[in-house]
């Protein structure tokens, strides 16, 4: 189905172009900053003018949520394919989306861009999160322009503009959920992770790899005085991860090795803050350890985010013998 919404794609950039002459050298949409695109798989992105449409065709999912920047090579037969067009009426989102194009406006001139280069700069875009000095990533800006854009007029004659500005798109990050509905902690132990305390939501899960036993005795502690750890790359790692194609359960936890589904899509590490755990009795052997991640700031390697001055991951429920 994809390979064929894919080449139907590309047969809409190719058809029905009127012969004619040129009456315009050089295209400029510098004016236009905002990119629109046809579906979500952002495969067609598109500027449009009065009379006048620049389409920029990508492979589907290029545009990543990654911090960064990508250099891609322009041409007629590749994965990517710039088109100038002019109509001799004004043109809409349904004459470039439309399965089926609507009778009018028809194209007057079609430029193929035969060489180029795109560049594709991508940043986070960061809002304040609702828990006092918290971050959040909602989506990332991906920047798009051309340099060394190549096209034959209608003689044939190749032209070039050294530089071209296409216009900014935003795509959204909807997976980065830390909220758990169930402040219920877990523990498990594990052949490579040691201990690990640790909760979990639908698509989510926020762990607590080899823990410092010193941190959950059978002990309770001092009122106002908490048990506090340092986080670190071994001894109290803070691991968040997004999941797809699954559920979680609490038998997913802790397995070696890692099962298959569901599938870890996301893996985010804490750079720096500390553990404090409060630790009141139950019942006579039973004791309750309220878990709490103080100034933590968790990094995927390309972008990172910080989860407040306190987090709860969660209460932890121990039994001693």
């Amino acid at each position: 189905m994809k390979k064929y919404a894919s080449l139907l794609l590309f047969a809409l950039l190719l058809n029905g172009c009127d012969d004619g002459d040129l009456t315009v050298e050089q295209f400029d949409f510098d004016d236009i900053t905002d990119i629109e695109h046809c579906s979500d798989n952002y495969e067609l992105l598109y500027k449009l003018k009065s009379q006048e449409s620049l389409l920029l065709q990508i492979p589907e999912d290029q545009l990543k949520n990654t911090k960064g920047e990508q250099t891609l090579s322009l041409s007629t037969t590749g994965n990517y394919k710039l088109v100038y067009r002019r109509y001799d009426g004004t043109v809409t989102k349904s004459s470039i989306c439309d399965a089926i194009r609507p009778a009018t406006p028809n194209v007057t001139n079609e430029w193929f861009a035969t060489g180029g280069t795109v560049i594709i700069n991508t940043f986070p875009n960061y809002i304040t999160g609702e828990i006092e000095g918290s971050t959040k990533i909602t989506g990332y800006t991906h920047n798009i322009s051309f340099t060394g854009v190549t096209y034959p007029n209608s003689s044939g004659i190749l032209q070039t503009q050294s530089k071209l500005a296409f216009g900014k798109i935003v795509t959204n990050e909807d997976n980065l959920n830390l909220t758990f509905g169930d402040e219920k902690a877990h523990l498990c132990t594990s052949t490579t992770n040691g201990t690990v305390v640790y909760n979990f939501s639908e698509g989510t899960s926020i762990a607590i790899n080899n823990i410092d036993p010193a941190l959950i005795p059978n002990q309770a502690t001092p009122s106002g005085s908490p048990r506090t750890g340092l986080i670190s790359a071994t001894q109290n790692r803070v691991i968040y991860n997004v999941y797809s194609n699954g559920l979680l359960t609490t038998d997913y936890f802790c397995q070696t090795p890692i099962p298959a589904t569901p599938v870890i899509t996301q893996t985010w590490t804490g750079l720096s803050g500390s553990i404090e755990v409060t630790t009141t009795t139950v019942g006579p052997t039973v004791f309750k350890h309220v878990i709490v991640l103080k100034n933590v700031i968790l990094d995927n390697g390309n972008v990172n985010f910080q989860l407040g001055t306190s987090f709860l991951l969660g209460e932890l429920q121990t039994q001693s013998n």
